[in-house]
């Protein structure tokens, strides 16, 4: 997609705080961070939202997963605890689309989360 601003960032043509990137994903630092660990795990391959996982790129969910527990471990986040946010349409909070997940940690965060 040409106007999407994550595909932009995994194609490097919008400059990011890169923290991890393989074929299938890239994890940022979020530019509007809300907790002091905020890292952003998108898939290379646009996906509009959770809406649109399918059997053909399902995968791609579950590569994620294991990446945000291998930056847990590496940002030393995983003993104290962390949380995996995905909003999904507009009355979900999904701002950009293309599906992403949120990666917070660093203080407590509260429930309901707002």
């Amino acid at each position: 997609m040409t106007d999407c601003i994550f595909c932009k960032i995994a194609n490097k043509e919008i400059q990011s705080n890169i923290v991890y990137e393989d074929h299938k994903v890239i994890a940022f630092k979020d530019l509007n961070p809300q907790s002091p660990v905020h890292i952003l795990v998108i898939p290379k391959e646009h996906i509009e939202s959770t809406n649109y996982i399918n059997e053909d790129n399902s995968h791609l969910i579950g590569h994620i997963f294991v990446v945000i527990n291998k930056l847990a471990k590496d940002l030393g986040i995983h003993q104290e605890g962390y949380r995996i946010v995905n909003n999904c349409g507009e009355n979900g909070g999904q701002t950009v689309s293309h599906i992403h997940f949120h990666l917070l940690a660093g203080r407590q965060l509260l429930w309901p989360p707002g």
